[in-house]
């Protein structure tokens, strides 16, 4: 019932989102919208960690007497601190990026089904980020450093299995020991290589995962580090000395808000708090209840093994295997139902799915159940049938993105798709040659796309740069794109568009539809 009831404030929150990045496109451009790139960002942030990491470690006595001093003499060159802001900026920029990646993939909705994978794993790492994050303050050994390890051991200490072993390393001998600070030195390599291993898991069911930003950001989240090293430069605090307690220390509150919320409440409610965020979080996809999608099937008969489904599918959820039929072909088709997200984009690519097959029942060698190309044939015949005024357009609209339907007029027929992708390129033309004296293709924003790349692909077949692509015969001014979740300015290309068209001379349209449909019919 929870989960239910969170639905419509999901919902609220993904229009706000959207109008924020919105927003952001401007300055930046979706290419380079860093909220539409948070995992590129991440990852490019963790590189960024490394290298810096790599210098300082270069300069760094790794001995518990020698550590403080080799860190502050190298935070006072120009390239040391540099080198020291760049760490310290660039990790707290990751745990923000990664909170900011968790949220905005929960407030659309994309952690259940075939994406539970990527939602877990997501989650889990969170685990390794801050382990990573807060043991690298340890190693400064200054107040903060002394502040730090001593709440995660007394934290730590709370569970039976260390019983206050962790505290007395260093608390009841009244200094550090090298051999203890080794440790902390081997932890805090060990854990980013795990976290490392962890982001590659992460991206595992993901076809060509956004790991690289485009040059501008990536460039541009650099300068911005940089920027900041300088103006606020990162400086060590006093040397540790267990024997004296700081009163006040500046804390870095990404990373280390967690111990004093500790002390506020107790180690107990802290494990309580962090265990049940983790479990609640990761059993989020079979929480929220949504209907399982019906997946992809395959029909042998129509499939000649092209590999277009395969080369499309955003979460590789289409395999070409030998043939099993006979048949002298290059394969045939499978769909693996544990990865599908029936977004319907292998039917778009399907050579086989055209709407000019003279067949009573347009079978597609992929198809979707829930929403089959039959289906979406018979739609647009209706429309076309009952177009009036002039011009006449057909909006395509994605489900994921504005209610096509919104806009449905006596001159206006809308059609919509499970995912902008999975409209065939000839449907366009069947639309033109049926009467329409225009198509427009909506869906969701640019590099927004719900299912990751409907926007890219339907642009790239309309442009002739993929396949299936648009016949270069189709008039291109008549057929025009719109990326936007937002209805108002889906509203004005329609508008803008509209304006265009009754620029154009007039043309002669030789209607591809069944002569029933001429005067208003309907599809049987």
């Amino acid at each position: 019932m929870a989960a239910e009831t969170s639905a419509p404030s999901r919902a609220s929150a993904a229009r706000l989102l959207e109008r924020v990045e919105a927003a952001f496109d401007g300055p930046f451009g979706p290419g380079c919208n860093p909220l539409r790139h948070l995992g590129a960002v991440a990852f490019f942030l963790f590189w960024v960690i490394l290298g810096s990491g790599i210098y300082l470690y270069v300069a760094f006595d790794g001995t518990a007497t020698g550590a403080y001093r080799s860190i502050d003499a190298l935070s006072r060159t120009p390239a040391g601190a540099l080198a020291r802001g760049l760490h310290r900026y660039a990790s707290d920029a990751f745990v923000l990026v990664i909170a900011l990646h968790l949220v905005r993939e929960w407030v659309k909705g994309r952690f259940t089904a075939a994406r539970w994978f990527p939602w877990v794993t997501g989650v889990a790492l969170l685990w390794l980020v801050y382990a990573s994050g807060i043991g690298g303050y340890w190693l400064v050994w200054d107040d903060v450093a002394q502040f730090s390890l001593t709440a995660t051991a007394e934290w730590l200490d709370w569970l039976p299995l260390f019983g206050g072993a962790l505290v007395r390393n260093f608390l009841e001998s009244g200094q550090m020991s090298d051999r203890f600070y080794s440790l902390l030195l081997f932890l805090h390599i060990g854990v980013p290589l795990f976290l490392l291993a962890g982001m590659w898991l992460h991206i595992q069911r993901v076809v060509r995962p956004d790991v690289n930003p485009r040059r501008a950001l990536g460039l541009g989240t650099l300068a911005t580090l940089a920027v900041l090293s300088f103006a606020h430069p990162v400086l060590s605090q006093g040397p540790a000395d267990v024997s004296v307690t700081p009163l006040r220390l500046p804390l870095d509150w990404w990373l280390l808000f967690v111990h004093p919320l500790m002390y506020r409440t107790s180690p107990a409610a802290m494990w309580a708090a962090a265990l049940g965020f983790t479990l609640l979080a990761g059993a989020l996809p079979w929480l929220v209840r949504r209907p399982r999608a019906s997946v992809a099937r395959v029909s042998l008969a129509n499939c000649n093994g092209c590999g277009r489904c395969f080369a499309d599918c955003p979460f590789g959820a289409v395999v070409i295997e030998p043939r099993s039929d006979g048949k002298r072909a290059r394969g045939e088709a499978h769909v693996l139902p544990e990865l599908c997200t029936a977004c319907g984009i292998c039917a778009g690519a399907c050579p086989s799915s055209t709407p000019f097959r003279s067949v009573a029942e347009l079978v597609t060698g992929i198809d979707l159940p829930q929403r089959p190309l039959a289906t979406l044939r018979a739609e647009l015949e209706r429309v076309l049938g009952v177009l009036r005024g002039a011009p006449r357009i057909v909006v395509f609209g994605c489900e994921r993105a504005v209610d096509a339907r919104r806009l449905a007029r006596a001159d206006t027929g809308t059609v919509s798709l499970l995912c902008a992708a999975q409209l065939p390129p000839s449907f366009v033309e069947y639309a033109l040659r049926g009467g329409a004296d225009g198509v427009l293709v909506s869906g969701c924003a640019r590099d927004g796309c719900y299912f990751r790349f409907g926007d890219a692909w339907t642009e790239a077949r309309l442009a002739g740069d993929r396949e299936p692509h648009l016949r270069p015969n189709v008039p291109r001014e008549r057929v025009r794109s719109a990326w936007t979740a937002e209805p108002a300015r889906l509203e004005r290309e329609l508008a803008a568009f509209r304006a265009a068209l009754e620029a154009l001379p007039a043309v002669a349209t030789a209607r591809a539809v069944p002569r029933r449909l001429r005067d208003g019919g309907t599809a049987r």
